[in-house]
């Protein structure tokens, strides 16, 4: 009898597919579902709209009696465009987005009914705190949180309703999301970035921190993923044995679009542009049926919430074109697995990129002066940063000869690093005028001229600069950017801070002049930051040992990577820029360790399920038809049959062999399972589960591919890799 595999094979064969004509000009539509500045315009007092544009550019607070008429305005906008609830949209520390729909419909009295949306309705709600990870902060009977309006992210509707971003926080005030730390390192880095920029600039008024992520993603069939418990449970294959072509050919990438995916892409970008996520770049990416898509940059909050939302639109796109979008890092062994790669950097509200280089020696001071503190930062903060991007998913991708290392360094190019050279060999002290000119002359006005040849990229590291901006490629493609940017802003506002510090005190106590003393600092932070570059291979064993000579850390798994979240140095960090106290770092810390345990344990389940119910069975069942074979010989044969039956009785051995090593592997792993189930401090469990557990899965899953490539392929259960990477 055909397995479910096979009717899912003939399903999707069979399907006609879906046509979908070009959506009218992007400029067009852009926007059109956004409550952003031309619908406000249309649909708030001249005083309301004021109030929000002051909150939204200042930071400045929006009145109570205000928000009753900004949220009259975004009701009736709201309704005109066919929504009949609302929600407050928020990031809980799940990882996924948050939503509870309430409708604007109330009734009266009289039994009339109106449509309500009141100022207290937008700015505040309260979902049930002790339903999401919380880490400790809040007791199951001490369930009260608040979601709070945040109209720096304009609201946008969905379907039929209107999403209103927010944050979420404790009833005593402590973080319960990810947006929270973001906006407040975001607006420590705008202070301390503004503060040094006015050395060069004194228009200078406010820095933002831009970001422009890279979207990776595989789709597979809806029909045949839905034949495989892994994928629809875990998110990725946890068996099945390479296809025979993968990616070896590198013909995928940057190939042609195949049609029913491009029906789908241009599905996607057209709800996109409704929902203002300026997305622009689509191809094939390394692997069979892997893709990107990229935006054009934001301001970072923004930038984050729309790449939270796309996800959300990714998936139910999906569905109209039978497809299922994996966000895993590793969906697929053996060919490349998914990265979301953070392009950051500053801007001024003058309009100059501060990690871009300019056309005069003063400018290219002021790009060096953040770049180098950049570094600086990395340098000094490596093992938190490779802490931002850590998960049970992504351990699977970094270092794996497709992603960058474990090893936090950065790459900024053969003629970057000859321009730092030269500046490291500045007199210390004050500059002759001879010096000054030459060095501003001679190195730091050609920097230009420098990065125009400078196109070269080193994929294998974690951290590149790339032109006019900084590419931090480590990020997992199913995480939220706004783990990594929190920390990248706050290390580098940390920085800046500290360098004005030393610039002002060299100027004031030294009476050194401003470009001196800036060439002074930025010396000394070039010798010191020296170990955190490298420009060669960073997949090698070679680098593992020079990193290790120059005191980088190299914490492959998670559990030993998120130690470095609740540090003495972070934590410092973090409470000094009133970012996250120690209490809200060490709930992190702790739902974060647990999360790695709960995932290893679900696919553990999952794993010695498919194992137990689905490939020994069918092994077995293999195994019989072989036994019956034997036995058709012998009566043929006779005394004879053994001569004529050697292959049977070596496959029937062979499957009893991986059949025996499944059946151990299974059971020794459900031991160690109990026994870090046991274990109650969660640090120490998640790594019994990562050293004790784990390991398993790769024994397990060896002989189960074994069995895939010897059993009869007409009754295999499952999908198999050339099915599920392969099919258009």
């Amino acid at each position: 009898m055909p397995t479910m595999r096979f009717f899912a094979i003939k399903e999707t064969f069979n399907r006609v597919p879906i046509k979908i004509t070009e959506p009218e000009r992007r400029s067009a539509v852009f926007g059109k579902n956004v409550f952003n500045e031309a619908a406000m315009r249309q649909y708030l007092t001249k005083q309301s709209f004021t109030s929000v544009m002051d909150a939204v550019e200042s930071g400045k607070k929006i009145e109570r009696s205000m928000a009753d008429h900004i949220s009259t305005g975004m009701k009736e906008w709201a309704i005109a465009k066919g929504a009949t609830h609302y929600t407050h949209w928020f990031q809980p520390l799940t990882g996924a987005t948050a939503e509870k729909h309430d409708a604007f419909f109330e009734t009266l009295e009289n039994g009339q009914s109106i449509e309500k949306f009141g100022g207290g309705q937008l700015v505040q709600q309260e979902p049930d705190a002790s339903s999401f990870p919380n880490g400790g902060i809040r007791n199951t009977f001490e369930a009260r949180g608040y979601t709070a309006w945040d109209p720096t992210s304009p609201a946008f509707i969905f379907g039929t309703t209107l999403c209103i971003p927010t944050v979420f926080v404790a009833y005593t005030g402590e973080a319960l999301d990810y947006k929270t730390p973001l906006l407040r390192a975001l607006q420590v880095m705008d202070s301390a970035a503004t503060d040094v920029a006015k050395y060069f600039d004194k228009n200078v008024t406010k820095v933002t921190a831009t970001l422009g992520w890279e979207q990776e993603y595989f789709l597979v069939d809806k029909a045949l993923a839905a034949t495989r418990p892994d994928i629809s449970l875990a998110g990725r294959t946890l068996l099945g044995h390479s296809s025979a072509k993968g990616q070896q050919l590198d013909d995928h990438y940057f190939g042609s679009i195949p049609e029913r995916v491009l029906n789908y892409m241009r599905d996607l970008e057209g709800e996109c542009m409704l929902l203002g996520i300026p997305v622009k770049t689509r191809h094939n990416e390394v692997a069979p049926n892997q893709f990107e898509l990229a935006p054009i940059f934001e301001e970072t909050n923004l930038a984050v919430d729309h790449n939270s939302l796309l996800m959300d639109v990714m998936d139910k796109v999906a569905l109209r074109h039978n497809f299922k979008v994996l966000f895993h890092e590793k969906p697929f062994a053996g060919v490349n697995g998914s990265g979301k790669h953070n392009n950051w950097s500053l801007a001024t509200n003058t309009g100059v990129n501060l990690l871009g280089p300019g056309s005069t020696p003063m400018k290219n001071l002021q790009f060096l002066t953040f770049f180098i503190n950049t570094l600086m930062a990395v340098n000094e903060y490596e093992e938190l940063l490779r802490a931002s991007i850590a998960s049970a998913s992504n351990d699977h991708r970094l270092g794996a000869n497709e992603a960058p290392p474990a090893i936090i360094s950065a790459f900024i190019g053969s003629q970057l690093t000859d321009v730092l050279d030269e500046l490291e060999k500045v007199t210390n002290g004050k500059l002759s005028p001879q010096e000054k000119t030459d060095l501003k002359l001679n190195v730091v006005g050609k920097i230009p001229e420098i990065l125009l040849d400078n196109t070269d990229r080193n994929r294998t590291s974690p951290f590149a600069f790339t032109g006019n901006k900084f590419e931090l490629r480590a990020v997992g493609s199913s995480a939220n950017c706004a783990n990594p940017m929190t920390v990248l802003n706050a290390i580098v506002a940390k920085q800046l801070i500290d360098f004005k510090k030393k610039v002002d005190s060299l100027i004031k106590d030294k009476k050194m002049k401003k470009d001196d003393a800036i060439f002074n600092v930025l010396r000394e932070y070039i010798k010191e930051s020296k170990r955190i570059r490298f420009e060669g291979d960073g997949y090698g064993e070679a680098w593992e040992k020079e990193a290790k000579k120059r005191g980088l850390s190299n914490h492959k798994t998670t559990p030993e990577a998120l130690k470095a979240k609740i540090s003495k140095k972070s934590i410092a960090l973090f409470e000094e820029l009133g970012i996250m106290s120690k209490v809200e770092l060490e709930a992190r810390h702790e739902i974060e360790v647990e999360d790695y345990s709960l995932r290893i344990q679900i696919e553990g389940r999952i794993l010695g399920d498919i194992a137990r119910n689905h490939v020994i069975p069918t092994a077995i069942r293999y195994q019989n038809i072989l036994i019956k074979n034997v036995q058709g010989l012998k009566e043929i044969y006779g005394k004879d049959f053994k001569k004529h039956s050697q292959e049977q009785m070596q496959l029937i051995e062979e499957i009893s062999a991986h059949i025996s090593n499944i059946n151990k592997g299974i059971t020794d792993m459900i031991e160690e399972r109990k026994k870090a189930n046991k274990i109650e401090n969660g640090e120490k469990r998640a790594f019994a589960y990562c050293n004790e557990v784990k390991p398993y899965f790769e024994i397990i899953r060896y002989h189960c591919d074994k069995l895939e490539l010897l059993v009869d392929d007409e009754i295999w259960p499952l999908t198999k890799y050339r099915e599920l990477l392969f099919t258009k």
